[in-house]
């Protein structure tokens, strides 16, 4: 699918200012989106909206389908008459610019459980509505409720540690597990309530000024998931619900032993019975979150990585081959050409190439991986191609500024031909390198909030292999310099981010 010519921001709800300890869907992200209005920014992309587990990360989620409660604003919550002035006086002491996670699930937790009670005392202003989003999401939300429950009810561990009977899902041990949990099975389904609400404000905001969401959707799903919990049969795990395969990279750019993600791999053939119907369960339900999906580890459509599920690295797998275009093709047939972004970073061969421009997927083009020798040709500015995504970097990379003064210090070739290919000597390549990408081809150019802010390494989001400390960034509004929307609102002007309207030319007749 072809995309107009357009710019972006990257920035992750958890990552805007605000006083509760981490971002959320409150009036902070109201204002970020009149900043993007300002800069004359048409898209904005986030990471996967779910709940999340062990390490914070966005990409190994509780549920495919259900939303974070540590988004969910307490302000928001005290407007619509769930949080007394006082649930919400006491706010612990923390960071504006970092997350720290342990501090935020208990505080979020406290709060949510305050508004749930309230709610219990008078549901009266809410029930038919809430009745309606339980009926219209049973399909997910029954067992992502359970599940939830089941968790807590087990202390946190994972479900092929809690009783047996519940692990393997005996109706028995079903129907009594809800009749036991009932109150906690109803906690959480008031939970994405709210988070359904409150990020729905925020995206018809969004649309309002004519900016569209771009959501990431991985391509596997989390073990300790309620969608692998609720259908292991689709997944490769042994009847006690161990993991005989697991998804993963073999080694690269980012780590010599690969990485290992550990999440179960697809049974595909099992898939394939039901017309994949839960996949089109699942693209049909994240477009009702978002306006454009962005595919992250889009290969793994064509071939993926496969390690056996004891494995300690990655560096022992097998590519299998996935049945990528019957999936599409399916997807095609009865949700309509998907508007969807493919990520096709890493080990990309001819096929995943043509599995991609089959379906006319824009691909991302990284110019952090442009220069040098050894970094690859395609992604330099003139070899990039319109139904492309150009980035500076990525949730992966270290920020621009941090990424070019590391490879300056190390005296390689990298900075010096970015140097020379940009022809430029000045102090501020990153500016340079933003752009640039606006300059290029490519429809749409997507720029990380920290590179717009020209921020260090200590900005940056993740770390590939590295265990905690990740996904915690935030900015605050004392960062962003007066000029700075101004500035970003002339580049999309000079090089057409959105194509400005042709002129239309009257004909004069006799």
């Amino acid at each position: 699918m072809r995309f107009e010519r357009s710019a972006g921001i990257l920035l992750h709800p958890t990552s805007l200012p605000g006083k509760f300890g981490i971002g959320d869907l409150g009036y902070e992200a109201f204002n970020f989106i009149n900043f993007l209005e300002a800069a004359g920014q048409k898209l904005w992309q986030v990471f996967p909206l779910g709940p999340t587990g062990y390490g914070d990360s966005p990409y190994q989620c509780f549920s495919a389908f259900a939303g974070n409660p540590n988004l969910i604003s307490p302000e928001k919550l005290h407007s619509a008459g769930f949080l007394s002035d006082e649930d919400i006086q006491f706010i612990p002491l923390h960071s504006p610019l970092y997350v720290d996670y342990g501090l935020v699930i208990n505080y979020k937790k406290d709060i949510l459980n305050k508004a749930f009670e309230n709610y219990k005392n008078d549901p009266a202003g809410i029930q038919k509505d809430f009745e309606g989003f339980i009926e219209k999401n049973s399909d997910w939300l029954e067992d992502f409720s359970l599940f939830m429950a089941a968790k807590d009810y087990h202390n946190g561990r994972a479900w092929p540690e809690w009783d047996k009977d519940l692990v393997i899902r005996k109706s028995d041990a079903l129907r009594k597990w809800r009749e036991d949990l009932s109150d906690a099975i109803l906690y959480h389904k008031f939970v994405q309530y709210i988070f359904y609400k409150q990020w729905h404000d925020v995206r018809a905001y969004a649309n309002s000024k004519g900016i569209k969401i771009i959501g990431d959707m991985p391509i596997f799903v989390a073990y300790d998931s309620s969608d692998v919990w609720a259908n292991n049969k689709i997944f490769t795990l042994d009847k006690e619900g161990k993991l005989e395969y697991v998804a993963g990279v073999p080694p690269d750019y980012f780590s010599e032993t690969g990485q290992l993600w550990g999440n179960p791999l697809f049974i595909w053939e099992e898939m394939e019975e039901d017309d994949f119907k839960w996949w089109r369960n699942r693209f049909s339900k994240l477009l009702e979150f978002i306006d454009i999906i962005r595919i992250d580890h889009f290969r793994g459509f064509d071939a993926y990585w496969r390690i056996p599920g004891d494995a300690e690295t990655a560096v022992k797998g097998k590519w299998i081959k996935a049945p990528g275009e019957k999936l599409f093709n399916t997807l095609k047939k009865h949700l309509g050409e998907l508007p969807i972004l493919a990520e096709d970073l890493g080990v990309i061969t001819k096929a995943v190439e043509s599995l991609r421009d089959k379906f006319e997927f824009p691909g991302m083009k990284i110019l952090q991986f442009a220069f040098g020798t050894s970094m690859e040709r395609k992604f330099l500015p003139h070899n990039i191609i319109p139904n492309s995504v150009v980035y500076t970097g990525s949730h992966d990379n270290d920020t621009t500024r941090a990424y070019f003064e590391k490879e300056k210090k190390a005296g390689n070739d990298i900075y010096t031909h970015a140097q020379k290919y940009l022809d430029y000597y000045g102090d501020d390549i990153v500016q340079k390198l933003i752009k640039t990408a606006y300059a290029t081809v490519a429809d749409i150019v997507i720029i990380p909030m920290q590179d717009m802010l020209n921020l260090g390494g200590e900005a940056r989001m993740n770390f590939p292999g590295k265990l905690g400390g990740n996904w915690a960034w935030r900015f605050t509004w004392d960062q962003v310099p007066d000029y700075l929307a101004g500035a970003f609102k002339e580049l999309t002007e000079l090089y057409e981010r959105p194509p400005k309207p042709k002129e239309e030319v009257e004909i004069e007749t006799e």
